[in-house]
């Protein structure tokens, strides 16, 4: 029995210990957070190398001065990192800010930067855009080698635009929505009028009258002449009435599918925009085509639909690649008349050389 509680009071001084050293250790990490000051920022850059100069720590440094949010000298416990890391990401060429302060006072930011993959530099836009689609406005003086698409294709965003683009496309086509429901709504009192002119209709009809009792036969059918013109004129209205609804209803299904008809550009633009994007991303992957070609030129065409013009290195012709469909097809085809054609009539024979249709190659000089 004397041993069992002097286990047990072995075992509560014990906790009493651990149970004070931790209070202890709070208390005087508290303390020396109230303290403790920051005394130096150090700033990372993930990958800044690898991916150029989008986001260099001076930079960091530069937003952080301007942002007015106190650093150096500020208490520990009152450094706002939520803020910190609020005005660094607001920059669309961040992807991932993470801030914290250690116990000697050094106050750390890590920047990882968004990896573009391409840079539309075309009427109003200079836009770095990400293989995942986010595209953000150049920074001023940025140096970034990555392919450069140039022309007159039309992008499905805005210059101005920063962020996930079929974010953009998705609010889009939620408005669009909202607007065909709009739209909609409007052929519900049309319909019961529709619905109230048929009964009309059915029931002018289905009137009739009766020959009375010592009502003649010259009378009677009088009265029924009368009553035959009178239903001849009532349906004649009624019919009219019936024809201009039903045109007030095509005309708001007109409008309904015109909205239609822009969701469904709208969405084979997004799905251009993300062919433009694995069209570099497959010429970047091969070691001969990215040395090769120089300049990406896009268009739209009227009907709407994406082409590309390549510039190459070698020779002094542009090669009119077309739709972006069938691209290793077209590579391996263009390949095969570099070495067979080119190789044997001169590099500079041609001034254009046309790859856009199936099993053939046209040349112009």
């Amino acid at each position: 029995m004397k041993e069992k509680i002097g286990k047990y009071a072995l075992l509560t001084f014990v906790w009493v210990i651990v149970v004070g050293y931790v209070v202890c250790s709070a208390t005087m990490l508290h303390t020396h957070k109230a303290e403790q000051v920051v005394r130096s920022v150090e700033i990372e850059v993930a990958d800044s190398s690898a991916h150029g100069h989008l986001v260099s720590s001076r930079k960091v440094r530069e937003w952080i001065l301007h942002s007015g949010i106190s650093t150096i000298g500020t208490p520990v416990e009152e450094v706002n990192l939520a803020g910190l890391e609020q005005v660094i990401t607001k920059n669309g060429f961040v992807s991932d800010v993470n801030s914290y302060v250690t116990y000697d006072g050094v106050l750390h930011i890590e920047v990882s930067q968004r990896r573009p993959m391409l840079r539309l530099m075309i009427d109003g836009y200079d836009t770095y855009v990400t293989e995942s689609g986010f595209v953000f406005r150049s920074p001023a003086a940025s140096a970034l080698y990555v392919p450069v698409v140039t022309g007159s294709y039309r992008p499905p965003f805005p210059a101005n635009y920063e962020g996930d683009v079929r974010d953009h496309i998705d609010k889009l086509l939620k408005a669009s929505n909202d607007k065909i429901v709009k739209i909609e709504k409007e052929k519900n009192p049309l319909y019961k009028l529709e619905d109230s002119l048929r009964l009309e209709i059915k029931n002018e009809r289905r009137r009739r009258t009766k020959q009375g009792w010592f009502e003649d036969d010259e009378s009677f059918e009088a009265r029924v002449e009368k009553l035959r013109a009178e239903k001849h004129r009532n349906i004649r209205r009624l019919r009219g009435a019936l024809r201009h609804t039903d045109n007030l209803i095509n005309k708001i299904t007109v409008r309904s599918d015109a909205e239609y008809r822009v969701q469904k550009k709208l969405e084979k633009r997004y799905e251009d925009f993300l062919k433009l994007i694995n069209f570099v991303r497959w010429i970047e992957d091969d070691q001969f085509w990215s040395a090769e070609i120089v300049q990406i030129d896009a268009s739209t065409t009227p009907s709407g639909a994406l082409e590309l013009e390549l510039v190459p290195r070698s020779g002094n012709h542009t090669i009119l690649f077309g739709s972006i469909e069938n691209v290793e097809q077209k590579f391996d085809k263009l390949m095969r008349f570099y070495k067979e054609g080119l190789n044997n009539r001169g590099w500079d024979r041609y001034s254009t050389i046309n790859i856009k249709y199936e099993g053939q190659v046209v040349c112009s000089k």
